[in-house]
């Protein structure tokens, strides 16, 4: 089954923290649902800082199964740095990711399989339809879909941040992974060109071992990301376009009111009825504080401008194919 552009079929990567119980059992889930399909593949675990015996249980594993590795790094980083670094060693022509804490069902990997090389998606993100969670977090994860769906254009996804995805190679090669951005992948995918984004309905199992990684501060941080995406994806390499366009607006407007307030003021001097100086005015300030912002935002969507003129990737472009 193997494909001579690429060494294995399959890379499966899992980014784990402190889950040493649930390895074992999630590589022989791994390996039995890989031999019974016949595919080649490896498994990349990236311990991500874990402070219990979770790298020794890699290490176990490497031994045992050449096609088992593993990435540890020093300390505590985030999912997403855990998964830029499996996307970076990933050989498969497919690449799926997981979470380590068996919530996540290896069965799902040959239908992820077979979408992605004979229906042609770049992406399949899965989407947990039933799910062994507490209110608290499935009321806020419907409504941070509902919201990442309406700002990325993606519609079809119901679940943008399972860890269960299957990705064609050249899409992980081609998104870069920071910050908190895993929660965003499709959005990603996305805006480096890659539309074809389906979903499918998975099996989600209650927790086995250990507990949650995740508070709630990840939906608050969520919506900052998703900000940080649209504005960048829109306005990344043409910020003049949004802070030009908004400081000659607030400029404008300004303007506009301290002539208004001075006319008034020549107005009833002329018909001869009392008037305030203009510095008495309210308004004379707010139009001046108006004038003064627009001015900031112009300048800095002219910095922005340089910054980007300047920028040794300004001109990098994705080239699909090429004759």
């Amino acid at each position: 089954m193997n494909n001579k552009e690429y060494p294995v079929d399959i890379s499966v990567i899992v980014p784990l923290y402190n889950e040493e119980e649930s390895l074992p059992e999630l590589q022989a889930w791994i390996e039995r649902v890989m031999n019974d399909n016949g595919f080649s593949y490896e498994v990349i675990y990236v311990n991500d800082g874990s402070t219990d015996g979770s790298w020794g249980v890699i290490e176990g594993l490497a031994q045992s199964n050449k096609c088992v590795h593993g990435v540890s790094f020093r300390r505590n980083y985030g999912k997403s740095p855990a998964l830029h670094t499996g996307f970076r060693k990933a050989v498969g022509r497919v690449v799926i990711t997981m979470d380590a804490d068996l919530q996540d069902s290896p069965d799902e990997i040959p239908e992820l399989y077979r979408m992605i090389t004979k229906d042609g998606y770049d992406l399949v993100s899965g989407w947990k339809q039933k799910r062994y969670d507490p209110l608290s977090k499935t009321i806020p994860t419907k409504l941070f879909n509902a919201t990442a769906r309406k700002v990325s254009g993606i519609h079809n996804l119901h679940d943008f941040n399972c860890g269960l995805k299957a990705y064609r190679n050249k899409v992980v090669k081609h998104i870069e992974v920071y910050g908190d951005m895993h929660r965003y992948i499709p959005y990603l995918a996305k805006n480096a060109g890659f539309t074809r984004i389906g979903e499918k309905a998975v099996h989600h199992q209650a927790r086995k071992y250990g507990k949650t990684k995740f508070g709630l501060d990840r939906f608050v941080n969520g919506y900052l990301d998703l900000a940080t995406l649209w504005f960048t994806g829109k306005f990344g390499v043409k910020p003049m376009h949004f802070f030009g366009l908004l400081g000659s607006l607030m400029f404008i407007l300004g303007f506009i009111a301290v002539v208004i307030v001075g006319a008034w003021k020549l107005w009833a001097m002329y018909a001869g009825q009392p008037y305030k100086l203009v510095t008495d005015s309210p308004y004379f300030y707010l139009s001046l504080t108006s004038m003064i912002l627009g001015t900031q935002l112009f300048l800095t969507g002219f910095l922005g401008e340089l910054i980007v003129r300047n920028s040794s990737r300004r001109n990098e472009y994705e080239i699909e194919e090429e004759i």
